[in-house]
């Protein structure tokens, strides 16, 4: 595959790509040598993948930085949309619940 074609290629499709070739291996029905091709192109996709994520990492962290630059961290919590809607300061349990 092209460069540019691998550039233009979004996360989802590199990761559905990749998963189709793990099942065409771990069908076992391949010649060594399509195998051998096929496990070269999951390196690749699994690397595009990987910078990927951590591409968007990057930019999650810099979107949540402080007036100051420092990095913010804080546990992940989902809200309910009621919570968020009416603006509401419930208690909530251990769980978030």
């Amino acid at each position: 595959m092209r460069n540019s074609e691998e550039q233009s290629r979004t996360f989802e499709a590199s990761l559905e790509a990749l998963e189709q070739i793990v099942q065409q291996l771990e069908s076992g029905d391949l010649a060594l040598e399509k195998s051998l091709e096929l496990f070269e192109q999951g390196i690749r996709l699994s690397r595009e993948c990987q910078d990927r994520l951590n591409q968007a990492e990057r930019r999650i962290e810099v979107l949540l930085r402080d007036n100051q630059g420092r990095p913010v961290v804080s546990a992940f919590a989902s809200t309910s949309d009621e919570d968020v809607d009416t603006g509401t300061d419930e208690t909530q349990d251990e769980n978030g619940f």
